[in-house]
């Protein structure tokens, strides 16, 4: 299922880089490309390595979907991030969550980067507001694990206590 969301996302987001216009230095579509990381996190965990083709198939389709010379861009920069953003997934063995946030933190300035400079818009404020509008929905989604586990780990905690004081009381043999 992330998969198919993740492919869907990038044809989608590389055709709203064509038609959103920019606010000032912010692009709105970039806090969607930081899902996009997200969805590939998803979907390596769903189908593992096979991810790559996913993220092959998406650039291709991107290419004939959005302006060739914004989705070159983004493809190149997508391949180079979403590789490392692979790696750094893969390698890290850490808890998805905190997968999440270290492999975008190290893709999104990579990916950002890569794109304004093969479109020849880059400057270090439209570069920072790229990065942080990215990192948004990484946090978000962080944060967000991070608070159902701890809900999770007190429901456990709170059910075994509970458990324990209405447990029958063992009386072994020969004591009182």
């Amino acid at each position: 299922m992330f998969s198919v969301i993740y492919l869907v996302s990038i044809v989608v987001v590389n055709y709203l880089f064509t038609i959103v216009p920019s606010i000032g230095v912010f692009q709105p579509v970039s806090i969607l490309v930081g899902l996009i990381f997200i969805f590939r996190d998803f979907a390596q965990r769903e189908i593992g390595h096979w991810v790559i083709p996913v993220m092959l198939a998406g650039g291709v389709i991107s290419y004939f979907m959005a302006d060739p010379f914004v989705a070159v861009a983004s493809v190149a920069a997508f391949l180079i991030s979403e590789g490392i953003d692979w790696t750094v997934y893969t390698i890290s063995g850490r808890p998805m969550r905190d997968r999440i946030l270290l492999s975008s933190t190290v893709s999104t300035p990579i990916d950002s980067a890569v794109f304004l400079l093969m479109i020849g818009f880059f400057s270090w404020v439209t570069f920072a507001v790229m990065v942080v509008s990215k990192m948004v929905s990484a946090l978000v989604v962080w944060w967000s694990m991070k608070r159902t586990l701890e809900n999770h780990t007190k429901t456990l905690e709170t059910t075994a206590n509970v458990g324990q004081k209405n447990a029958p009381k063992t009386v072994l043999p020969g004591k009182k």
